[in-house]
């Protein structure tokens, strides 16, 4: 006999699901692939080199890289772990790896799992393949069957949190003195969203990044941000 108290919802026949696969993700801009120093550092580098300030690695646990050999130093340590589970992404047009992302605490018993570690070059920040990479690599979660995708970030980072919330992430809060990152104090904040959220995630993403939603000159026509918000559950 149950007790009488407030239960979650039941989740009927639960099976964990499989972890992400090494197969490539591709879209129309974009393909979302396992990090491989070979193929990849040398264009990174070359990408990242762009930023001139270092200013895209301030809320990162590493990073800038001065030289190729720090780089690819760094990369061989990351790029053959299980977790954290990077990937780069390649531009289709030119062939070349302009950004990198993550899976991380990818636990397959409670559905959950993070996307993180992401690093755009200036090649790839604000374009369709930006939004496209964290579109595919989100599809392939919910595919798998995860429950639960998460995205948390420096708490002082407003760039990492009004992208989340653009992707139609939920604020689920603040973890204070979450970490210590480059000798500097970091508070981390939580979104996520939920795999009964999904359909509706997939239909904006889609609706987005329909070439029917750009102009000739590219731009766009809705924005994602709209489409995602009455989706969105909290705001921070």
């Amino acid at each position: 006999m149950m007790p009488n108290l407030p239960l979650g919802f039941p989740v009927p026949d639960w099976t964990p699901p499989p972890r992400p696969s090494r197969e490539p993700m591709t879209g129309r801009r974009c393909r979302v692939e396992t990090l491989d120093v070979d193929r990849h550092a040398a264009d990174l580098f070359a990408a990242d080199s762009l930023d001139r300030t270092g200013a895209s690695w301030a809320y990162l646990p590493y990073g800038p890289f001065d030289t190729l050999d720090a780089y690819v130093e760094w990369m061989t340590r990351v790029a053959n772990t299980d977790d954290p589970f990077f990937h780069a992404i390649v531009d289709l047009e030119t062939g070349a790896a302009v950004g990198v992302a993550s899976y991380l605490r990818i636990d397959p018993a409670s559905g959950s799992i993070e996307v993180g570690h992401i690093h755009y070059s200036p090649t790839l920040q604000r374009t369709i393949a930006a939004t496209e990479a964290m579109f595919l690599m989100m599809q392939r979660a919910f595919t798998l069957g995860y429950r639960r995708y998460e995205w948390k970030c420096n708490a002082l980072n407003a760039a990492s949190r009004n992208a989340a919330q653009r992707l139609g992430f939920s604020y689920e809060g603040v973890f204070r003195q979450a970490r210590v990152d480059k000798g500097r104090n970091r508070d981390t904040a939580w979104y996520a969203c939920i795999d009964r959220e999904w359909p509706a995630l997939e239909r904006a993403f889609r609706t987005w990044l329909d070439p029917s939603n750009f102009d000739a000159a590219g731009h766009q026509k809705q924005r994602l941000s709209a489409l995602t918000a009455p989706i969105v559950v909290a705001r921070g």
